[in-house]
Formats: C-alpha cells, sequence, structure tokens
C-alpha cells in the first residue's frame, strides 16, 4: 500500500490517474465518432489532477494523505473495470 502522507507517493498516484486520462481522451478522439460528454468529463478529471499536484506542493501530511487516499481509491476503480 503506498504511502499517502508521502507528498512524492501520492504525486505519482495522481500522475497515474492522469495518465489513464490523457489516454482515454486520445482514445476518443480517435474513435470514428467520439462521446464529446466522455471527453469533457475525461478533461475535467485531468484538470482536477493538476489542481491536486499545484495543492500537494504545499500540502501538510493530512491533506496529502487526503489526496492520496482519493486517487488510491480511483486507481482501484479503474483497475476493476
Amino acid at each position: 500500500m503506498p504511502d499517502h502522507e508521502n507528498p512524492q507517493a501520492v504525486q505519482e498516484l495522481v500522475r497515474e490517474v492522469s495518465r489513464w486520462c490523457s489516454e482515454q481522451i486520445l482514445t476518443e478522439q480517435r474513435s470514428g465518432v467520439p462521446d464529446a460528454q466522455r471527453v469533457e468529463q475525461l478533461k475535467a478529471e485531468l484538470a482536477a489532477c493538476g489542481a491536486d499536484l499545484q495543492t500537494l506542493r504545499g500540502a501538510d501530511p493530512e491533506e496529502a494523505a487526503r489526496i492520496g487516499a482519493r486517487y488510491a481509491a480511483r486507481i482501484k476503480e479503474l483497475e476493476d473495470r
């Protein structure tokens, strides 16, 4: 289990979700008929990842742990698909 209080470990979780979103956006855009709503949702999630990376720069251990737990849950959700 990742150390959710370690900002660097949490950054890697956020980057993993960011990469997944970016890949999904590209896949949608390359499809014959992209789902515009899905692309917008993915872009919003990608923007949230960027905002969370900024927040982590000055985050205390509690805040880093909250962000880390959220992204660990998101990664698990993506893996369970």
